[in-house]
């Protein structure tokens, strides 16, 4: 099998599309220029990168708190153990969010990056934008360990609120089965363990009413409430979107109830896909949903290690959510579509 991160490395990617230039035009400066074009993005790469899970809290667009990192299949539960999320919010030293968020960015090459696509690639600079759902473009209404004692009660659900949460957490950590996949089909099986180790309640009825809960629109709400206005104008300029989500096939009936599912070109779901993110396979059948390359994708999430790194090892582009970006005007903006 070939290597699709060799294959898909988005600066030789984006070196094979830039025309050589002939010898009479190709100078010691354009070359020392170009260098340092990739010498910056490189180095910006890996400030990115830099790895450093915290726990805490965070807010959206419309300064909603939120869980800095939701459970990303978004089903029966909400609140994952661990946040990448509002990384770079956190005062830490060799943390790119250790800045404020429009401060310095000449220096850390973003401009540099955006003016050399666009040298590329014309004034707009992806043919596609790749968007995750829980996290990102939307999240939950209410916090999950009081959702599951709220409709538990009735059931003989005796743990608090933070009882609920610290077993949730344990039992999300835990391997799931012999597969790497919590998310398949309906994803019921995962999360009535998720359901009966977090509350200590095995009751079908509990957990249906649970599980259904979680497909209406009193659970969840939109990020950002401009996001469709956003959107419409992408896509008018012929920037396809799509959303790329770890999440059962209640996705869809999610979106539905949400009026949004008709923003999207197309919906790529790991129960469907049968990968999950990091995984680079979600992200290429997005883009082959789509009818475009990864390098001309840019994918935007709110986890550094699923969205981020997985959609770089697709060749995509990958803006975090809450600190490379923080509306979806602002990701229209860097894109080259003004709204």
């Amino acid at each position: 099998m070939k290597d699709v991160r060799a294959e898909s490395d988005p600066k030789e990617k984006l070196k094979s599309q830039h025309t050589k230039p002939s010898a009479q035009e190709e100078t010691p400066s354009n070359e020392a220029s170009a260098m340092a074009l990739m010498a910056t993005r490189t180095n910006f790469f890996r400030l990115l990168t830099t790895k450093a899970p915290i726990l805490g809290s965070g807010s959206c667009s419309n300064g909603l708190k939120r869980p800095v990192r939701v459970d990303r299949g978004g089903g029966a539960g909400l609140t994952s153990p661990y946040s990448t999320s509002a990384v770079a919010q956190q005062p830490e030293s060799g943390i790119i969010g250790s800045r404020p968020p429009h401060m310095g960015l000449e220096i850390l090459g973003v401009k540099d990056y955006e003016d050399y696509r666009r040298s590329l690639y014309g004034e707009i600079t992806h043919k596609a934008l790749l968007v995750d759902a829980v996290g990102t473009l939307v999240v939950p209404s209410q916090p999950m360990a009081q959702i599951y004692r709220k409709i538990g009660e009735k059931y003989g659900v005796e743990y608090s609120e933070a009882e609920i949460l610290n077993r949730y957490r344990r039992a999300y950590e835990q391997p799931w089965g012999r597969s790497r996949l919590r998310y398949v089909n309906d994803g019921r099986p995962f999360w009535q363990y998720i359901v009966s180790s977090s509350t200590g309640c095995s009751d079908s009825q509990y957990f249906e009413e649970l599980y259904n809960y979680y497909t209406t629109d009193k659970a969840w709400h939109l990020c950002d409430p401009d996001a469709e206005r956003v959107f419409k104008a992408l896509r008018k300029a012929g920037v396809k979107v799509a959303v790329v989500s770890n999440f059962d096939t209640r996705l869809r009936p999610v979106l539905h109830a949400l009026h949004c599912e008709q923003w999207f070109d197309a919906i790529a779901v790991s129960a469907e896909v049968e990968a999950e993110k990091p995984n680079p396979t979600i992200f290429l059948k997005a883009c082959e949903l789509l009818g475009v390359k990864p390098e001309d994708a840019v994918h935007v999430g709110d986890d550094r290690r699923n969205d981020i790194w997985g959609a770089r090892d697709a060749g995509c582009d990958a803006w975090l959510w809450g600190s490379d970006v923080h509306s979806f005007k602002e990701v229209a903006q860097r894109v080259g579509v003004h709204v």
